[in-house]
């Protein structure tokens, strides 16, 4: 009896928790247009502004994923965005955005499940 009431209490929490705090991962893309073809300079500071907010992410090749609370990645992206600003007249910026309800830690999970199903670890 004991272990269903702790699992009853753990779904209502799981479940409260992910309906409060939605949890979402937010890839983007931001590079002054007005820097010459590098930008990589600016590329590392964006990158120096999310590493120092605590915020979960992965680097890649064309972008930068963040994985947290709405608010919180928005403020990361803003500061990042404000950064550039600062010392740019034009800046370009791609965002895209996966919510998927009831799920948290899809920074990693994501990846384990498709190597998974591969049966492999995928080239990173």
């Amino acid at each position: 009896m004991e272990t269903l009431y702790y699992k009853v209490f753990s779904i209502l929490i799981t479940r409260f928790y992910c309906e409060v705090i939605q949890m979402i991962l937010l890839e983007f893309s931001m590079s002054p247009m007005d820097k010459g073809e590098s930008v990589s300079d600016q590329v590392s500071r964006s990158l120096k502004i999310i590493d120092e907010s605590g915020v979960p992410y992965k680097l890649n090749p064309m972008g930068t994923v963040l994985e947290g609370e709405f608010d919180e990645v928005m403020g990361v992206v803003k500061q990042c965005y404000e950064t550039m600003r600062s010392d740019s007249k034009r800046i370009t910026c791609g965002i895209k955005i996966d919510y998927r309800e009831g799920k948290s830690g899809r920074l990693e999970s994501k990846m384990a499940s498709i190597e998974n199903k591969l049966g492999k670890e995928v080239k990173k």
